[in-house]
């Protein structure tokens, strides 16, 4: 029996939606505001789920502190109240969209969670705009 379950958490962070390749023109045409030389920033709330069979040992798909200490640590102290574009190795040469967080983040979680686990990442970078990545 499969069992999905799912941790909350969010992190504050800056960044510029740009493509180099493109004159000042067309990257104002493509991502409007978001590319506001001087960066603009979310509240950026995140869903973590793991989904998998329960342990008959424990009770548990996951431990949900481990989730959430593994949330806390691989993503939050990392992106939390930084320029992505600036201070993040991940965003250097990748153009920071929901998107692009989304997939980043699974990347990094992916790692940490047993093969035998699916993993699902949702990221709301606005109460109304969100992604969803399941690798």
């Amino acid at each position: 029996m499969e069992v999905t379950v799912s941790r909350h958490a969010h992190f504050n962070a800056a960044h510029r939606l740009h493509n180099p390749n493109w004159n000042d023109d067309k990257n104002s045409d493509v991502f409007g505001k978001c590319n506001n030389p001087y960066y603009h920033g979310h509240n950026y709330e995140l869903i973590v789920s793991v989904s998998g069979n329960i342990n008959p040992e424990t009770g548990y798909v996951v431990d949900m502190k481990w989730l959430a200490d593994l949330i806390k640590s691989k993503i939050e102290d990392r992106f939390d109240h930084k320029n992505l574009n600036e201070e993040t190795e991940e965003f250097k040469n990748l153009n920071p969209t929901a998107e692009n967080i989304a997939v980043v983040i699974w990347d990094i979680l992916r790692k940490e969670v047993e093969n035998s686990l699916k993993l699902k990442v949702t990221l709301y970078e606005t109460p109304r705009n969100f992604v969803e990545y399941s690798g």
